[in-house]
């Protein structure tokens, strides 16, 4: 793998560069601080959340083992991305190594899909919950959570690794400055002199298939607890599930839209800036981490009295 300028082999392709914001520089200075008040409040929130449901044994049950795997899932993605975009903004650290690009861009595919495969899994915890709940004990189980993680760790682990290492194996001879903060495959494999038909294929069909497929039992599942909770008669029931499932839904919507929107604009990137798709990932990256918590664990009237429980321990 080599690098030509002018004619003439220069060097080996140790390492990229991440180049963003070219054409608009001040978004670095105006996002560094949101950007950083935003993965201060995903870590805090996501760790505060884990330590909760770890210690207090009243929360030791599956729909909160759900929310941890889920906080788990979070942590990673924030710290596989922020902190190198951080560095940019502020000391300028572009170089990252070729294998450190590659790995970045697995980590990043790998646990996307796992995230929406969760939620996939916790809309269904709904479901079961509000459309059958004298059988949600014996569905929704320890045992129900341990296989659950276990085919969010195979499913989403096997069949986004073909992504990276298809994009590695092809021949980069031209500049190797990557025009976005992170590693994006589609970003990377613009670089290579081969034809990157086969990987952009893959990412394509392997990416909508598993998001697509989650999303339609997402939607399922969510379709099924508003027919049910209509039936409701008890006062305040409909509204209490409306206001629970509906902001986990809307969440979940709009992760998927921004996601989409950034697709739309990368394929039609004549028509809008080159830095608004670069934007959209970034904040794709930390957005939602932030939130997660807030909508899926504060919200929850247990765990908000499991944090006020464990500040009554730390404070006394």
């Amino acid at each position: 793998m080599t690098i030509y300028q002018n004619g003439t082999i220069t060097s080996e392709v140790s390492d990229f560069l991440l180049n963003c914001f070219v054409r608009s520089p001040s978004w670095k200075f105006w996002l560094s601080l949101p950007l950083s008040l935003l993965f201060l409040l995903a870590m805090g929130a996501n760790s505060v959340l884990l330590i909760t449901i770890w210690l207090e044994v009243s929360l030791h049950e599956p729909m909160y083992y759900l929310l941890s795997i889920l906080s788990l899932l979070d942590i990673v993605v924030c710290l596989t991305v922020i902190p190198k975009v951080l560095a940019i903004f502020w000391f300028d650290l572009k170089s990252i190594s070729f294998y450190a690009c590659f790995l970045q861009m697995y980590i990043m595919n790998c646990f996307f899909a796992m995230e929406s495969c969760t939620f996939m899994v916790m809309a269904y915890d709904r479901y079961v919950a509000i459309c059958h709940p004298l059988r949600y004990p014996s569905i929704i189980t320890d045992q129900f959570v341990a296989k659950a993680a276990i085919f969010i760790l195979a499913r989403n682990s096997i069949v986004t690794m073909p992504i990276p290492i298809l994009s590695s194996q092809l021949h980069y001879c031209g500049t190797n400055v990557i025009d976005n903060c992170i590693c994006a495959n589609m970003f990377v494999s613009r670089l290579s002199c081969n034809d990157v038909t086969i990987s952009r294929i893959y990412q394509f069909v392997g990416g909508w298939t598993l998001l697509g497929s989650d999303l339609i039992l997402i939607f399922l599942s969510y379709t099924l607890i508003l027919r049910a909770v209509l039936r409701l008669k008890a006062e305040g029931a409909v509204a209490k599930a409306l206001s629970t499932c509906g902001s986990h839904f809307i969440l979940i919507l709009f992760f998927s839209t921004i996601l989409l929107v950034f697709v739309l604009t990368h394929v039609v990137k004549k028509k809008v800036s080159p830095d608004v798709p670069v934007l959209l990932n970034v904040l794709h990256h930390v957005i939602f981490s932030a939130l997660n918590p807030v909508v899926y664990g504060v919200r929850t009237q247990e765990i908000k009295q499991g944090i006020q429980r464990l500040l009554k321990k730390v404070c006394s």
